[in-house]
């Protein structure tokens, strides 16, 4: 009895992935389907990096095949493919970066540097080449965060190479400066230092550019939305009211600028005492969740007051690094897989394709 490619589709139709919540030919992950005789391959082909959730795939989608009557050898490549996205109109990609996340607080305190850092570090855990911006000019933390110390090479004595940390690449003007000195700097001068950082870095082909903003909608957050091309930003806010009424204004400042909402992480969202196991939400509870239907964007994941996290950050070991088998590094890959599979699901930027139009005169 021979195998039709109709059989191998209306299989593969039955396997759902459980990242995104759609079958494999209607997402159109599943490609190159081949039929010789009895046996069967095809290719898998995933728009989100997924280190940890492929091969248990690869299993479910040859078990599933080789459920058809009369298959002999069944072989299934699944892999993850990182393409650039679309971005605000006018504004071009940065070479050597297919992707940009911004994450941003509409206040400061809500832990939006501890989150970027862990979700830049759960994305180069799943399998992605990640690069960390510290746009924090005032502020910087991830140098301290990422237990990065000395300054970036220079090889041309124009661009900066970017420093690295756990597979990590990461800029920050702490890299620059003498950790005590305060940056006693107007708005446009700010902004110059954030685009020289952003575009004077040699990003080494990453899939995903995450830039730790500093807290608020000011000049900083102005400049990202006009002139760099942003993916799409993450919100980070607490469940408390103050937080998240100034959260609803970087949400609404995104909106108005073009930039999608991938999604709201609330920090701090229950704490569990660490003698006794009690449980209190000593900032309030469902603000996140609340927030996130006002605006019909998708709540990412809640996370612990939790001493650990602060204690691992300050020491330059990020929660995802330390403790990578741990119930809050699961909470942190979760919410990187989800925002993963919302730019995934974006439309993909064409800029490359179309060709360029040269008129002569003949």
């Amino acid at each position: 009895m021979s195998i039709s490619e109709l059989q191998v589709q209306t299989a593969l139709r039955e396997v759902v992935d459980a990242n995104t919540g759609k079958d494999l030919v209607t997402s159109r992950v599943a490609k190159n389907i081949k039929v010789a005789g009895a046996d069967v391959s095809f290719d898998v082909e995933l728009g989100y990096p997924a280190k940890s959730q492929i091969d248990a795939l690869r299993r479910q989608v040859i078990e599933k095949v080789k459920g058809i009557a009369g298959v002999g050898n069944v072989s299934a490549n699944v892999y993850s493919k990182i393409v650039s996205h679309s971005v605000q109109r006018g504004v071009k990609l940065i070479p050597g970066v297919k992707n940009i996340i911004a994450v941003a607080s509409g206040k400061g305190g809500v832990g939006k540097s501890t989150t970027a850092v862990n979700l830049a570090l759960a994305l180069v855990a799943e399998g992605a080449k990640v690069g960390l911006l510290d746009a924090d000019i005032y502020g910087p933390s991830q140098p301290q965060m990422l237990g990065i110390s000395g300054q970036p090479q220079s090889s041309d004595g124009k661009s900066l190479e970017p420093m690295e940390a756990y597979g990590l690449q990461a800029m920050s003007i702490g890299f620059l400066i003498d950790v005590e000195t305060p940056m006693v700097w107007r708005g446009p001068m700010v902004t110059q230092a954030l685009q020289q950082l952003l575009n004077d870095t040699r990003w080494a082909d990453v899939d995903y550019l995450v830039i730790d903003l500093p807290p608020g909608t000011g000049d900083i957050q102005l400049t990202l939305a006009q002139q760099v091309p942003v993916t799409g930003a993450v919100i980070v806010t607490t469940p408390q009211d103050i937080a998240l009424l100034d959260a609803r204004k970087g949400l609404k400042m995104f909106e108005k600028v073009g930039i999608p909402i991938l999604g709201i992480v609330e920090n701090m969202s229950t704490h569990i005492c660490s003698k006794c196991g009690h449980e209190e939400h000593i900032f309030g509870t469902g603000g996140g969740k609340r927030m996130a239907s006002d605006y019909e964007v998708e709540m990412l994941g809640a996370l612990p007051l939790d001493i650990q996290i602060r204690e691992q950050g300050d020491a330059g070991r990020p929660t995802v690094v330390t403790d990578p088998e741990g119930r809050i590094a699961e909470i942190y890959r979760g919410i990187a897989r989800r925002v993963a599979i919302k730019i995934a699901e974006q439309a993909k930027d064409m800029s490359s394709k179309f060709p360029n139009i040269v008129v002569q005169n003949t």
